[in-house]
């Protein structure tokens, strides 16, 4: 795969996720645009979701992260050791920041 297949995975996933989190109820909490029984609401709505909310952000930054890394020509290099990370690996997890030697 291309780097730019890859780009496009990674954006249909980021896509996904976000869509799913909009469907959970997920909206970033901005106490001073709302009154505070609307912020204590969104503070109980997300911690009954936070088991699903969780791995969905933390993917979500993943995602974010390889796509920048794709925009400063660092995507496919190994973090820990500046190898080439393997193309399987990219295809397998296009987010992915080590080789395998180093996941």
């Amino acid at each position: 795969m291309t780097n730019e297949e890859l780009k496009l995975k990674l954006e249909e996933e980021l896509a996904t996720v976000e869509a799913e989190l909009v469907e959970l109820g997920h909206e970033d909490i901005d106490a001073s645009a709302t009154e505070p029984d609307e912020v204590a609401d969104r503070f109980e709505a997300e911690e009954e979701h936070a088991g699903e909310t969780g791995p969905l952000k933390a993917r979500r930054a993943e995602l974010l992260q390889a796509l920048e890394r794709i925009v400063n020509g660092t995507y496919g290099v190994c973090e820990e050791c500046g190898a080439s990370i393997e193309p399987a690996r990219l295809e397998a997890n296009p987010a992915a920041k080590t080789c395998e030697a180093h996941m």
